[in-house]
């Protein structure tokens, strides 16, 4: 028993391992270990080399079937499984899994009104407004945006760059004129706590990749700090040194929630709802739907498409039968 938990343990950092060499987040890290200690123990804890193709489908015909999972959700198991065989294993990867699938929902996104967004945002405030702000103001994703730091913000140009985003993207997007006084704000409280940490002996953050070995000075600079930084300094699970995080993404969730009941909206919304409403008021106002897709990092242009439908511009203008009367 001994030595099979220390052979799965040497698994799993034989996992972390080439998940960091490959620059993987932190996220992903824990989401793709998770998915794969579940495909394991549903195999009766066997070891992945000793399973194949047959394996890989009863599991995720399970997760279909019988847990009913999301067609994305069975996607990331399987996009977890075939890491594993193909970067740690480094066994041939299986190009056709004849798994049942789960069914691929076709839904539009629920978006707020432009006045149901001000609502919402004027229902919060501190910290929380100027994060609901930004994320209406600019389209990011929640963990893009609380992955922020200093230098990314550009005040003479009202740009904010977006560093590594999903897909592993750079892009460059507004900065909302409305939302800078706060921000600017935010930013001095970021310095007065950075300066507190300093003279505690801490004072860092953690780097992308390699630059903490490349520049050992530079998680302690306050350009690198982040915007919306976690109240307290915690380890770093990497790098085992005590470090200020980012905030965790619950406390805008909590604040939204919250938000979105106060204003009485009954739609089935949350944080990302900004970033839906803010890629339609865009096509509403007439920009070019390339503009929006590279605004909001789409790889796909039929991502980006969605938004057409949700425009409504049609239900807006046809009349329904019941509303046109009688024939003379």
């Amino acid at each position: 028993m001994e030595a099979a938990k220390s052979k799965g343990k040497k698994l799993f950092d034989q996992i972390r391992n080439v998940l960091r060499r490959k620059h993987y987040s932190l996220q992903t890290e824990r989401t793709y270990v998770s998915w794969i200690k579940h495909f394991i123990r549903f195999n009766n804890m066997r070891h992945p080399r000793d399973m194949g193709k047959e394996e890989i489908e009863s599991f995720l015909t399970h997760l279909a079937v019988k847990q009913k999972v999301s067609s994305s959700t069975q996607n990331q198991a399987l996009n977890a499984i075939i890491f594993l065989y193909k970067n740690v294993l480094e066994l041939e990867v299986i190009e056709t899994i004849n798994a049942v699938r789960a069914k691929k929902a076709s839904r539009i996104p629920v978006v707020f009104t432009h006045d149901e967004a001000l609502n919402v945002i004027e229902a919060m405030d501190g910290v929380t407004q100027l994060m609901a702000k930004l994320l209406y103001g600019s389209g990011l994703r929640l963990m893009e945006y609380l992955r922020l730091r200093i230098k990314d913000i550009d005040f003479e140009t009202n740009t904010i760059t977006v560093f590594d985003g999903k897909g592993s993207k750079d892009r460059v997007v507004m900065l909302p004129e409305t939302a800078k006084p706060a921000l600017i704000g935010q930013m001095d409280k970021v310095k007065k706590l950075h300066e507190h940490d300093l003279t505690r002996g801490y004072g860092s953050v953690n780097l992308p990749y390699a630059l903490a070995k490349k520049y050992p000075n530079l998680s302690k600079q306050l350009g690198w700090q982040y915007i919306f930084p976690a109240s307290q300094v915690s380890r770093d699970p990497r790098a085992g040194n005590l470090i200020r995080f980012h905030t965790h993404p619950s406390t805008l969730q909590k604040a939204v929630k919250q938000a979105v009941h106060v204003s009485k909206i009954y739609k089935h919304v949350g944080c990302h709802t900004f970033r839906h409403s803010f890629a339609t008021r865009l096509l509403e106002n007439g920009y070019d739907i390339r503009t929006v897709q590279e605004l909001l990092g789409h790889k796909n242009l039929k991502t980006t498409m969605v938004y057409t439908h949700v425009m409504q511009k049609a239900s807006q203008t046809v009349k329904s039968p019941l509303d046109v009367g009688r024939v003379p």
